[in-house]
């Protein structure tokens, strides 16, 4: 591979990391039909490139999120087991589920997600007046994260645990067999039974994902699909594009995020049903 082509491979995953970063899904989401449709790279091998860059990406931006109190670590740590779990079972499911199917219900369901978003309400700006899911509670999930817009501390409480983590599961899953970042999922999964802000979904579904990339990289790497010739510059622009993406978060408004969030949805899911009409 010349050097023209990894500089370029660097440059272009700096900008899917910035704003795979800034939305919680990290880079993989962009970086496979790049490889694949502008570089004519294999899809295994883009699908290994794409694990890792998913694992850098999340390392990026982790610091700069934990700083600034976007990030939920216990709650993380609880929905995580689920999804790690879900990956698992993808990796073991890989290649026995007809691709065209799956395409068109990630399709659908990423269409649903984007209505989703840009129907639900504002943000909260404190606490609702009626009490918190009894397993919020329990593993004092609840937390706060500061508004720099608003200039103060925003309260909020995690509700729906157990359905939250049903979709975490299914997230980490599809995640797997498409060999994408589970955060496309996991943010409006988030967004919509666990009814967190944004910013800290977003925030949140980024710390979550490294670990659950690195629960099916290994398989890739172990089957030879990962090139290091690929892999490299991709990785590194990852990390650079994710801490730019980490501090456009903190910057940008709650309701910029969600509309651009919904338009990425949008884009992805005609990506897949496109894909998923091809493969018949």
């Amino acid at each position: 591979m010349s050097v023209g082509t990894e500089i370029w491979l660097f440059s272009v995953s700096v900008i899917a990391s910035a704003v795979g970063g800034m939305l919680g899904m990290a880079s993989g989401i962009f970086i496979v039909p790049i490889l694949t449709m502008l570089c004519h790279v294999d899809l295994r091998n883009a699908i290994g490139a794409s694990i890792v860059s998913v694992i850098a990406c999340s390392c990026g931006s982790a610091a700069a999120f934990l700083k600034e109190r976007l990030t939920n670590v216990r709650l993380a740590i609880v929905l995580e087991t689920a999804t790690t779990a879900g990956a698992l079972t993808g990796v073991l499911l890989a290649g026995r589920i007809p691709k065209p199917g799956l395409f068109f219900m990630f399709g659908t369901i990423l269409l649903l997600s984007a209505w989703q978003m840009v129907a639900r309400r504002n943000d909260p700006v404190s606490f609702r007046s009626h009490s918190s899911d009894r397993d919020s509670r329990v593993r004092e999930l609840d937390s706060s994260y500061p508004d720099h817009e608003l200039g103060l501390d925003i309260a909020y409480r995690v509700e729906r645990v157990p359905v939250g983590l049903i979709l975490m599961y299914v997230a980490g899953l599809i995640s797997a067999l498409l060999g994408i970042g589970s955060g496309v999922l996991k943010v409006p999964a988030m967004d919509s039974a666990l009814r967190l802000p944004i910013k800290v979904s977003s925030a949140t579904s980024n710390f979550m994902i490294c670990v659950t990339a690195a629960a099916s990289a290994g398989a890739y790497f172990v089957r030879g699909e990962i090139v290091p010739a690929i892999t490299g510059p991709v990785a590194l622009g990852s990390v650079v594009g994710a801490i730019l993406g980490a501090r456009l978060l903190v910057s940008i408004s709650n309701q910029r995020i969600r509309l651009l969030f919904a338009a990425v949805l949008i884009a992805v899911a005609a990506q897949m049903l496109f894909a998923g009409f091809a493969k018949q």
